[in-house]
């Protein structure tokens, strides 16, 4: 068949209506004709052809349903209690920057996002606090370190440190 007589037949199928339309009878040529010719298959659009071979995800639909927003993660974890806490008391700068390393690592492995540091308020130390001082640094220079800030007069005031972790890789589903 070509694509003249394919034309015509198209012309005959929608120029009549079906069934017991003018005269009482139906087209034979259409009774007959199978139904792929009748209705042909509809083809794909190019750009759903590459989507699905691609396999490629719309990751704003996935933001609807499973990722919260953050803002909504803030403040969650402004009044959630911290998943896991270090007490620095009694050791020394090396001994707590090597604490802190593993506490973080490990903390970030396991996906946790709000970590507290117990370093005290440098009552028998020198004007700043050595403990202090160097949990500030070690948290500016920890990659995966977000927010922090001292913690509440309940829960040790200055010192005390809490932090949010940055959400990335692991723990971006939480």
């Amino acid at each position: 068949m070509n694509f003249g007589d394919i034309l015509d037949e198209w012309e005959r199928y929608t120029a009549r209506p079906r069934g017991k339309g003018r005269g009482g009878r139906s087209s034979p040529a259409l009774a007959a004709a199978p139904l792929a010719r009748r209705n042909p298959p509809q083809e794909k659009h190019p750009l759903t052809v590459w989507l699905e071979t691609h396999e490629v995800h719309d990751k704003d639909a996935s933001l609807e349903t499973s990722v919260e927003r953050p803002w909504e993660r803030r403040r969650r974890l402004m009044h959630a209690r911290a998943d896991a806490v270090i007490d620095l008391h009694g050791l020394n700068r090396e001994e707590a920057w090597k604490a802190l390393e593993h506490f973080f690592g490990y903390s970030k492995r396991q996906g946790l996002e709000k970590l507290l540091i117990v370093h005290g308020k440098g009552n028998h130390s020198g004007s700043p606090s050595v403990l202090t001082q160097l949990v500030k640094t070690f948290i500016e220079r920890c990659p995966f370190a977000g927010e922090s800030g001292h913690g509440q007069a309940a829960v040790g005031g200055t010192g005390v440190t809490w932090v949010l972790l940055k959400i990335t890789g692991k723990n971006a589903s939480h």
